[in-house]
């Protein structure tokens, strides 16, 4: 990573490559970073600290930058602990900082540490509120929920860069190079997927910017094609259709309700499917199996019945749909079940619970494995969710 992002602006981040899961439930193979960046003028500001797991690497990163300076503002746009985790340290090393930051966040710090008295280090600010540094003015965007409710973005409007907090960001670390919307999109549909309108929201005050760079709080600083990054979320937020095509999520217990979603595959690639993936529940990341249902905007769900209910792998996975506001897409059920099939009413109950669904018909039932008689209700709904 470049740490002149512009002459006055430098990356103070850091990367972490040993976290396992983010937020304590998405695998990041390639680990995450924690970005912060610096703005030296007449005033210096730092934008954002880091986690606490990191402390050390983003001192370092910060004394080098600040080359003997005394920062002068703490701007606070997000107080999620990966990036709040070193507010009172930087507090006790520099008595005289200001902290700027919403109303709800300054509300938030007492929360987050405790026996702090911040009453006197505090600088509340609200939209389109300004602050001067010297030549660099900045602007301070109220982003309510996206993905928290005291979040603020900050442009400056001399370099024309936008820090964006979450929005824009991506999981993997830094150092590792690899496509953007991938791992974008999967950290999007997990961490903001529900929180659509307030990022259509936000959208709109960016693009009414001239904005040359965007600095978010994790992923690569980007600084060329905006328009692409800019376009994904917006089709992102607005629940469109990324990709056409088919997603097949299936949870099998013995293994027959997976040959079944194998089979479906074939059937839609045989039927002109542009695009088929599929996901076994009980194996697959289940971040990735929601990043591929809002990716594509038909899915077929296949299931065996447990319990009087349905396998909890697809239990859960729906349960995941639902907090993340899965909404507009048509969905087909496939359920499985030796003695009483239940799982596609359970399925059916859960899907109620989204926002403008369609369910496509005919709901199949499969009793213990698949027989040829079965292969014509598989054709039927295949041409019925491709229709």
């Amino acid at each position: 990573m470049n740490k002149n992002i512009t002459t006055d602006i430098k990356y103070i981040g850091v990367d972490d490559t040993t976290l396992d899961l983010f937020e304590s439930q998405y695998i990041i193979p390639n680990g995450i970073s924690y970005n912060s960046y610096l703005i030296t003028d007449e005033k210096v500001a730092i934008m954002d600290t880091v986690d606490l797991r990191k402390s050390d690497d983003w001192w370092e990163n910060l004394e080098e930058a600040l080359a003997g300076r005394t920062p002068d503002y703490l701007i606070v746009q997000h107080m999620e602990p990966d990036h709040a985790g070193n507010i009172v340290a930087a507090l006790e090393k520099y008595p005289n900082i200001k902290i700027v930051a919403s109303a709800k966040a300054i509300q938030m710090l007492p929360q987050f540490f405790e026996n702090v008295d911040f009453s006197n280090n505090t600088i509340t600010v609200k939209e389109n509120d300004t602050l001067c540094l010297g030549k660099h003015t900045l602007q301070f965007m109220m982003a309510p929920m996206v993905h928290w409710p005291e979040v603020m973005v900050t442009y400056d409007h001399t370099d024309k860069v936008v820090f964006s907090a979450d929005a824009f960001g991506k999981f993997g670390a830094l150092s590792h190079d690899e496509d953007w919307a991938c791992e974008a999109r999967r950290y999007y549909f997990n961490i903001c997927g529900k929180y659509g309108t307030p990022v259509q929201t936000l959208l709109k005050k960016i693009t009414a910017l001239d904005v040359k760079c965007i600095c978010p709080l994790h992923g690569p600083v980007l600084t060329e094609n905006l328009g692409y990054y800019i376009g994904l979320y917006d089709t992102w937020s607005k629940y469109d259709v990324e990709t056409e095509g088919v997603f097949i999520a299936y949870a099998s217990i013995h293994g027959g309700t997976a040959n079944v979603a194998k089979k479906m595959v074939e059937i839609l690639k045989e039927k002109g499917a542009p695009k088929v993936s599929i996901a076994d529940l009980s194996r697959d990341d289940m971040s990735e199996a929601v990043e591929d249902a809002f990716r594509m905007g038909k899915i077929i769900l296949a299931a065996a019945s447990y319990d009087g209910d349905v396998f909890p792998p697809m239990h859960d996975f729906l349960h995941h749909l639902i907090l993340k506001g899965y909404q507009r897409r048509r969905i087909g059920i496939i359920e499985n079940g030796s003695w009483a099939p239940c799982a596609g009413r359970v399925m059916t109950s859960l899907i109620e619970k989204m926002k403008e669904i369609e369910l496509v018909q005919p709901m199949v039932t499969i009793r213990s494995r698949m027989k040829q008689s079965d292969i014509p209700a598989l054709e039927s709904l295949a041409d019925a969710i491709l229709a």
